[in-house]
């Protein structure tokens, strides 16, 4: 029987099954059978390498991607934003590539991308979906353009969650470690609340682990241990421009943002700029980086250009930035800031460093 077969014929016995805490384990051991059959098929899929995907250079400090139906002005967004010049049209796929600007806020360098619009079964490939995801899966935020007078984005939602991207989101803390006997062995830290021991011993065989040990350190549902045997799943920051409030009634603004009230929303208009430095700064704070000033060895730190890295970076990170060989030529780091114990610690590498500090590397001297 084909995957697709396969697939289909889990998917139906799910339907037939009602969920309640007796068919619990069933229904996750058919969850876990059909990712593992769709991994096969994916797998199968990309060895015949006849899927062209969208490419773009990653560029700046980090990657926001327009994610929305089509004709929502995600490309007037983008204009907006960076001054770059993505086609406009008021018509469906406009877009029929990733479109990259770059925008400029508080010194950093914000890479947005305006990619083709998702429409329903997106994530199966429809309107080139597959290819959208794909760039979106390696954005550090998902920026969800709505229309306030279509804000329903359950079917894009649906799409992205299908696809194996998390919104809002951080990944389960649950580790399944291989063993060459023993049989499978669940090890919960917590009180499970959501799922039983069972069913995670069920789910984990159906996936295709005959030994394995998996220590549960949160309570976590049927979906969370389905996205850890997947492993595929990515975990991605996301807000949303609610666009085009120039030309709506309050109401229809206050239930566009009461359907997507968990979400942090932005109220623009790609059109007129309406919104724009607000929503500027919700992806400057989403992103969540700080400023680096860096002191060269013997003299005053540089206090007007910082250097922008993401919050919970090292200092082995910073070197990195400044220079491809930084790194494996360092030899110590001297901190100024928050960071420090004191003044002028002496730190290494994995030192994390925090906003506004001030950094003077000291590499070897014949670098």
């Amino acid at each position: 029987m084909a995957i697709e077969d396969q697939i289909r014929e889990l998917e139906d016995e799910i339907s037939k099954t009602k969920y309640n805490k007796a068919t619990e384990g069933h229904i996750g051991k058919l969850k876990a059978k059909i990712a593992r059959l769709q991994q096969e098929d994916e797998k199968r899929k990309s060895s015949k390498g006849n899927t062209k995907g969208f490419y773009v250079k990653k560029a700046g400090n980090a990657t926001v991607a327009l994610v929305g139906f089509p004709s929502v002005g995600k490309s007037t967004l983008l204009n907006q934003l960076t001054g770059a010049k993505s086609e406009v049209g008021a018509y469906h796929f406009t877009t029929l590539d990733v479109v990259p600007g770059v925008m400029l806020y508080n010194h950093a360098k914000i890479q947005i991308l305006d990619m083709p619009g998702l429409i329903k079964d997106a994530s199966r490939g429809k309107g080139r979906g597959r290819e959208v995801i794909a760039a979106a899966r390696s954005a550090d935020v998902i920026l969800l353009v709505v229309d306030v007078f279509n804000p329903d984005i359950s079917v894009l939602y649906k799409e992205l969650y299908d696809a194996a991207i998390r919104l809002n989101q951080k990944k389960p803390d649950v580790t399944i470690t291989g063993g060459d006997q023993g049989g499978i062995i669940v090890k919960p830290t917590v009180k499970l609340t959501k799922i039983t021991k069972e069913t995670i011993k069920d789910m984990t065989a159906a996936y295709g682990h005959v030994n394995a040990t998996v220590v549960v350190r949160e309570d976590i549902n049927v979906e969370q241990m389905l996205d850890i045997l997947a492993g595929n799943r990515v975990y991605i920051k996301a807000i949303m421009a609610i666009n085009k409030v120039d030309i709506v009634q309050h109401d229809e603004l206050d239930k566009a943002l009461e359907l997507n009230n968990i979400y942090r929303c932005f109220p623009v208009s790609a059109a007129t700029g309406l919104g724009m430095e607000e929503l500027k700064q919700g992806l400057y704070d989403t992103i969540d980086m700080i400023r680096i000033y860096l002191k060269p060895q013997g003299q005053e730190a540089d206090m007007d250009v910082p250097l922008i890295v993401k919050r919970g970076n090292t200092v082995g990170d910073v070197c990195e930035l400044i220079h491809r060989q930084f790194r494996s030529n360092f030899r110590y780091a001297m901190v100024w800031g928050k960071s420090a114990k004191f003044p002028g610690q002496t730190v290494g590498l994995d030192h994390v460093v925090m906003d506004e500090d001030v950094v003077c590397i000291i590499v070897k001297k014949n670098f």
